[in-house]
């Protein structure tokens, strides 16, 4: 009977796979009493943290359905796409570029919405504006024979040339890996080249995969400073472009594709999907610090958490999804019961942190563009010394995020600036206390000096944030803000996956695959909740 109506009803296997065809197989066979309705099962799911990951699959598990309780151990979402306050006024204090803007119209449409009823987005023309000490300025646009314009008259008509044939490599890789890496679940090599098949390993080759990125971008293009423009891309994975591997090229393509600027902030962002998922059924809980993962037997069983009177209560679960350094569930943070941890010690080294400062200065006549970034002379000595050294770079590449800058008021007489520059992450040998904190601002005064930016302030509107405090916030990651560093062509492949040893137990984030950044975590929460769907049988 079974087979037939498989067949009468031309279900495939996989499909059939799921509770929701078995339910309904199992109800035509022994339907139920008239006038009473089977009553479904709704999985208990515990998220635990706020950041684009959770809130990701905690959308996707409410919209099927599940009993969804988020915990976040701050007092606000979002992870560290966060804001600050700064003269009465928000301005981002983390992530600021919105790309990949199709994972979140996915992320909606799944939920059964649009993006754009939820948040408003404005597209930028100008990507980013650069400059250097010797005065000279760039400006990298969306429309791509813009910016070739413009290299033509920076660096040259063969320039130009050189630059739309790096243009098209990167777009090459973007395509060879958008569907066999980024929205696989973890593949390995091989399961990337067997998703690429014959016709497409000499678009992976061209992609040069096992190169170095600053020798890959090198080899294309011949001026300094768009050499260092474009290496820059690796410091979106927390990395060094002297031993990223060329694929990190692709992100080049990925703002290419085009960046937007959210009204209200990153932190709108997060808030448009945590309202959505609230819509859907799920709570949200701050100020709930999860202490352990609880087990029953060999399954995750829920969590232990605290408040801030440090009560502890106990909270079931059949899933339970965490969002955060995989270093703290390395570590004990699951009740093992003697068993092995759920998840490996990350291999390779910690991705660089930072500092920043979000401030409100006096209106600077440097004619700043809403994203800007202001370049050293020796960008190599600047990873040498936060990946060897274990220091801040005392010339450092500053990247200023001027949001007044979109719809300039000429009658303010100030504006809202975040700085960053990259930092090692926190440990023995790099100390960040408020002596070290106002030295790296000196630099980066300086630098921007250089650079043809002044900027002054009061110190009562400068809040800084170091890699100490990024470890306090994100425990596990020694303040390391992008997971592992992404060194060498394997790095890819050794991030976790987003299931674990341990049955329902599951992982998102920017440190399990596909990676560091706001659409590659949300991606993550995305798989999380697929695999869920998947070995829970979820309708």
């Amino acid at each position: 009977v079974s087979i037939a109506v498989v067949i009468t009803h031309k279900v495939s296997l996989s499909r059939l796979c799921t509770r929701g065809h078995l339910q309904r197989l199992v109800d035509a066979l022994h339907p139920a009493p008239r006038g009473r309705a089977p009553r479904p099962r709704r999985d208990r799911v515990v998220v635990i943290g706020a950041g684009m990951g959770g809130l990701a699959a905690a959308l996707r598990l409410a919209a099927d359905g599940c009993e969804v309780t988020v915990l976040e151990r701050a007092a606000h979402l979002g992870g560290k796409a966060r804001t600050i306050e700064v003269g009465g006024r928000a301005v981002d204090a983390g992530p600021t570029v919105f790309t990949m803007r199709w994972v979140f119209d996915d992320l909606f449409a799944a939920a059964g919405t649009a993006l754009d009823d939820h948040l408003a987005l404005t597209p930028a023309t100008v990507l980013a504006r650069h400059a250097w000490p010797d005065g000279t300025r760039f400006d990298l646009f969306a429309d791509l024979e813009r910016t070739a314009d413009g290299i033509r008259a920076f660096a040259g008509a063969a320039e130009a040339e050189r630059y739309r044939a790096f243009a098209r490599q990167t777009e090459r890789a973007y395509a060879v890996f958008r569907e066999s890496f980024i929205e696989g679940a973890r593949p390995g090599p091989l399961d990337v080249v067997a998703r690429i098949g014959l016709r497409g390993l000499p678009a992976l080759i061209a992609a040069r995969p096992s190169a170095n990125m600053f020798r890959a971008i090198a080899d294309t293009l011949q001026d300094d400073r768009l050499r260092q423009l474009f290496a820059r891309y690796a410091t979106y994975c927390g990395s060094s472009p002297y031993q990223a591997p060329a694929t990190l090229m692709l992100i080049a393509h990925v703002e290419q594709e085009g960046v937007w600027l959210a009204k209200g902030g990153m932190g709108a962002l997060a808030n448009a999907i945590s309202d959505l998922a609230a819509k859907k059924g799920a709570t949200f809980s701050y100020d709930s610090h999860v202490e352990q993962i609880l087990t029953n037997g060999r399954r995750a069983a829920g969590v232990r958490i605290s408040d801030h009177d440090r009560m502890t209560r106990d909270i079931a679960a059949d899933v339970v999804v965490y969002n955060g350094d995989v270093h703290a569930i390395a570590a004990g943070m699951v009740e093992t019961a003697g068993r092995k941890a759920p998840v490996d010690p990350p291999r390779g080294a910690r991705s660089q942190s930072a500092v920043t400062w979000t401030q409100r200065i006096a209106r600077t006549d440097f004619d700043l563009s809403v994203h800007n970034v202001f370049f050293s002379n020796d960008y190599e000595s600047e990873f040498e010394a936060t990946f060897k050294d274990g220091k801040a770079p005392t010339a450092p590449t500053t990247y200023v995020f001027a949001p007044d800058r979109l719809s300039p008021d000429d009658n303010e007489t100030t504006e809202r600036l975040f700085c960053l520059i990259n930092a090692p992450p926190h440990h023995e040998r790099a100390e960040f206390g408020e002596k070290e904190i106002g030295q790296c601002r000196e630099n980066m005064i300086k630098q921007l000096s250089a650079c043809g930016l002044k900027i002054t302030t009061s110190p009562e509107t400068v809040t800084a944030t170091g890699p100490a405090e990024f470890s306090n916030r994100f425990p596990g990651s020694k303040g390391a803000l992008y997971g592992m560093a992404t060194h060498g062509w394997q790095a890819s492949f050794l991030r976790p996956g987003v299931r674990t040893k341990t049955p329902g137990l599951y992982l998102a984030g920017g440190g399990v695959h596909p990676g560091p950044g706001v659409p590659m975590a949300t991606l993550s929460g995305r798989a999380a909740a697929a695999a869920i769907r998947a070995d829970h049988a979820l309708i």
